[in-house]
């Protein structure tokens, strides 16, 4: 699964975008490079139900914002994505969505 995929389903689980679990975030101080795991995702299974892949995909945008590694990209392994910079506004909010 992309790193864009995990976000969409992340979207489709809780109703809400990255960009609204970064502001949910920044309300609890969790954001910044210096960010820690695993409180973040105590918070992210109690309140939503989410798993650690999840988790862990909100826990990078947290800390390193939309910017990801651009070894997956153009790759045609299971975690590829198409761009290096993720959408964090909702996916029907995506550019050339339909």
């Amino acid at each position: 699964m992309s790193f864009q995929a995990y976000l969409d389903n992340i979207e489709d689980k809780t109703g809400l975008t990255p960009r609204q679990f970064i502001e949910l975030a920044r309300e609890r101080g969790f954001e910044g490079p210096d960010l820690k795991a695993g409180p973040v995702l105590e918070w992210l299974k109690e309140d939503y139900g989410l798993g650690r892949g999840h988790g862990m995909a909100l826990v990078h945008v947290f800390k390193n914002g939309a910017k990801i590694s651009a070894k997956h990209v153009g790759s045609d392994g299971s975690h590829r994505d198409e761009s290096d910079t993720l959408w964090l506004e909702g996916k029907d909010n995506r550019p050339g969505a339909q």
